[in-house]
C-alpha cells in the first residue's frame, strides 16, 4: 500500500521545519513541502536543502507574485480596502493565493491531506483553511498547534525535537520580530510591541522603510498613470502591476512612506499590535483615490466606500473565495472604467502630496466649479437644492416651535 502524502506549506522557519518530523512520527505522511512565492526575496535562499535535510521527500517553490498583485491586490486597490481604517491587508491579500497552489500541489500529489504552520491565536489559520475548504472541501487540514499531539511550546522545545531527530540547523532562541513579508508589505509583531505603551524601536525594527525624520529634505515627485483602475507607469516607464510596487518600495522607501502603527481586531477575538511597513503600496493606494476624484460621481463614490470597507473585513477574515467577495469584486470593478489618466505627486518625509491629476474622463469642470459665473450655471440652481433638502428641517422647527407655545 502507497504512503498517504500530506502537503505542508513551507516557509523555512523554525516552526514548519520542525512540524516534517512531526507529521511523519505523528501520521506516517510523506511530507511534500511547498514553498509559495509571494515576493519575499532572499527568504527562500537555501531551502529545498532545508527540507530535504529535515525529511520532506520534495519541495515546491511556486511563484505566485504576478496572480498575487493581479487578482488580489488590484481588485483590493480599486475598491479602497483599508481594514480598520490603517492595515493595508498585506497578508490577508496573499493568503488566499497560497491556499489555491497548495490545494494545486495536493491534487498534482494525490495528497489526503494540506498542513500549515499557523497558530490557533492568529488570523492565519482562518484565511488558510477558508481557502481550503472553499477549493477542496475532500482535503483534511492538519493544524499543528490546535492538536493535542504537539507538545512543543516554545522554540527551544523545537530546536530540541529537530536535534532529537538528527536535523542540525542554524536556528536559535535569539528573540527577534515575528514577521511576515511579501511584495505588498512587511508586518512586525512581538518583542516591545507587545507593549502598547512602548514605542516601536523604528532603527532595529524598519527593513524596507527609513524613518520619515531621517528621509531626504528635499521631496521627490513621482508620476503614475492608471487604465480602468489598473496602474500602468511610473514617472512615465511602463511596467506590469508586480514591477510597479517594487518600483514604488523603493521610492517610498527612501522617502519614509507608509510606516503604520496598529492595534487591530483579529478574527479570534483578540487585539494585537503591529507595525506594518507598506511603502509602495500606500502610494499605489493614493494615487488611486486621487484619480478616483475626478472620474467618479458622487452616490457611486458613496457606495464604494461601503463596498471597499467590506472587503478589507471579507479579505481579513479569510472569505475571499465567496458569493459575497465575488459581488463586491464585480461592483467595484464595474466603477472603474473610467478611472484612467495621469497622477503627480511629491513625497516629503512621510506624506504624500498632490501635485496634479489629469483625465480624458474628468468630471470637473472649471466653469462649474469657478468662483467666476459661467454659462453652465445659474446661481438660482441652488434653490431647488435648499428648499427639497430644507423642507424637513423647517416642518421640524415648527413643530417644536408649535409644542412649545402650548406649554
Amino acid at each position: 500500500m502507497a504512503q498517504e502524502k500530506v502537503v505542508l506549506a513551507y516557509s523555512g522557519g523554525l516552526d514548519t521545519t520542525a512540524i516534517i518530523p512531526w507529521l511523519k512520527e505523528n501520521y506516517g505522511y510523506e511530507v511534500i513541502c511547498c514553498c509559495i512565492d509571494c515576493g519575499q526575496g532572499e527568504e527562500l535562499d537555501g531551502l529545498s536543502e532545508r527540507a530535504k535535510a529535515s525529511g520532506a521527500s520534495k519541495l515546491y517553490i511556486e511563484d505566485i507574485v504576478d496572480d498575487f498583485c493581479d487578482n488580489y491586490i488590484v481588485p483590493c486597490v480599486q475598491a479602497g480596502s483599508i481594514y480598520e481604517n490603517k492595515y493595508l491587508l498585506g497578508t490577508a491579500m496573499a493568503r488566499p493565493g497560497i491556499a489555491a497552489k497548495l490545494v494545486e500541489i495536493a491534487r498534482k500529489e494525490g495528497a489526503v491531506a494540506i498542513c500549515h504552520g499557523a497558530t490557533g491565536k492568529g488570523n492565519d489559520q482562518i484565511r488558510f483553511e477558508l481557502g481550503i475548504k472553499a477549493l477542496a472541501p475532500d482535503i483534511k487540514v492538519i493544524a499543528p498547534w490546535r492538536s493535542d499531539k504537539w507538545k512543543l511550546q516554545s522554540r527551544q522545545d523545537e530546536i530540541d525535537y529537530c536535534k532529537a531527530h538528527g536535523i542540525n540547523l542554524p536556528f536559535s532562541t535569539d528573540q527577534s520580530y515575528s514577521r511576515d513579508r511579501n511584495l505588498w508589505h512587511i508586518s512586525h509583531e512581538g518583542l516591545e510591541l507587545e507593549d502598547p505603551s512602548q514605542e516601536p524601536n523604528y532603527e532595529h525594527l524598519l527593513m524596507l522603510t527609513t524613518p520619515p525624520e531621517k528621509a531626504p529634505d528635499k521631496p521627490e515627485y513621482v508620476t503614475m498613470t492608471f487604465e480602468q483602475g489598473v496602474p500602468t507607469s511610473v514617472n512615465g516607464k511602463k511596467m506590469k502591476v508586480s514591477d510597479i510596487i517594487k518600483e514604488l518600495n523603493k521610492i517610498g522607501g527612501r522617502n519614509g512612506i507608509g510606516i503604520v502603527d496598529i492595534v487591530e481586531n483579529r478574527v479570534v477575538g483578540m487585539k494585537s499590535r503591529g507595525v506594518y511597513e507598506t511603502p509602495g503600496g500606500t502610494i499605489l493606494m493614493e494615487a488611486h483615490a486621487q484619480l478616483e476624484e475626478l472620474c467618479l460621481d458622487r452616490a457611486t463614490m458613496e457606495m464604494k466606500k461601503e463596498m471597499g470597507a467590506k472587503l478589507a473585513q471579507v479579505c481579513y477574515e479569510g472569505k475571499w473565495f465567496t458569493p459575497l467577495c465575488d459581488a463586491i469584486q464585480a461592483f467595484v470593478k464595474s466603477t472603474q472604467e473610467y478611472v484612467t489618466g495621469e497622477v503627480k505627486f511629491k513625497l516629503y518625509k512621510g506624506n504624500i502630496i498632490k501635485a496634479g491629476t489629469t483625465s480624458p474622463y474628468s468630471l470637473y469642470s472649471e466653469s462649474l466649479a469657478s468662483f467666476t459665473t459661467g454659462d453652465l450655471y445659474d446661481h438660482h440652481d441652488a434653490e431647488g437644492f435648499i428648499t427639497l433638502w430644507g423642507l424637513p428641517l423647517k416642518v421640524r422647527a415648527m413643530k417644536l416651535q408649535e409644542n412649545q407655545k402650548k406649554k
